[in-house]
């Protein structure tokens, strides 16, 4: 069934992802999104209420922005930027390790549940036989990404896990630091790669490292707005670039 969908795609498409393709020796592949869906609809308020309950105990209150913030990534950041504003006693890294850990352990209780994004398997089958070279960058941490891979019998198909730097919370995307970090690894010219991202905060990142850009997202309205701030191309699905790494490459 997957083979004849894989027939449908339009052939503009097909042409202009295998270019992209054949532009790139290796593919950066964001993991919440574009292989596993990690929370599904979950809200991470319960999270980020459990790291303002850490924070203050170390802290006391908080700066209204963190107050107000329940996304268990973007709080991360922003008790980071408290961490620096003055105060007339030094802040301590305590509360930020406590934040991190608290965020680590919750994404290693995700990923036993979390779902493979469709057709996944068929697409890092797919790049691989193509020559191309694969690694996950991520705002998530390292050790839940290796053990979903593992668990999904994907791990030997990714050269590195470059997840979120414990150290400093700022080097999260839309920072860069993954995917620099990924060029390094594979010792490539920033245009030999291409990010495969579902948020604008991938798009960003991949412009600030100079790589190549493939948004995956279902929502049409933020596919409109990674096309208007200048994606290589947008999908709502892993067919279409299954279809293209399969395909011949096109006459230039």
């Amino acid at each position: 069934m997957a083979g004849r969908e894989l027939m449908h795609e339009a052939p503009d498409e097909q042409k202009a992802l295998r270019r992209l393709f054949d532009r790139s020796r290796a593919v950066l592949l964001d993991f919440d999104g574009p292989v596993a869906d990690l929370f599904g609809t979950a809200s991470t308020a319960p999270v980020a209420r459990q790291i303002k309950d850490a924070v203050r105990d170390v802290w006391g209150a908080l700066d209204p922005d963190v107050e107000s913030c329940e996304d268990s990534h973007d709080i991360l950041r922003r008790i980071r930027d408290m961490f620096e504003r003055p105060t007339p006693v030094p802040r301590s890294r305590v509360a930020l390790a406590r934040a991190e850990a608290i965020v680590t352990r919750h994404e290693h209780a995700a990923v036993k549940s979390a779902v493979p994004a469709p057709h996944i398997r068929e697409l890092v089958r797919s790049l691989v036989d193509l020559g191309l070279r694969l690694v996950i960058v991520s705002n998530n941490s390292d050790g839940p990404i290796r053990e979903y891979l593992e668990s999904h019998g994907l791990r030997s198909e990714f050269e590195a896990v470059l997840g979120r730097d414990p150290h400093e919370l700022r080097h999260m995307k839309p920072d860069p630091d993954s995917l620099l970090r990924a060029v390094n690894h594979f010792r490539l010219p920033a245009s030999a790669c291409v990010v495969v991202g579902d948020q604008l905060s991938d798009l960003e990142a991949s412009q600030a490292a100079g790589t190549l850009f493939i948004g995956y997202t279902r929502s049409a309205e933020r596919a409109a707005t990674m096309r208007k701030r200048g994606a290589d191309w947008v999908v709502s699905s892993h067919r279409p670039l299954i279809s293209a790494a399969r395909q011949p490459s096109p006459a230039n």
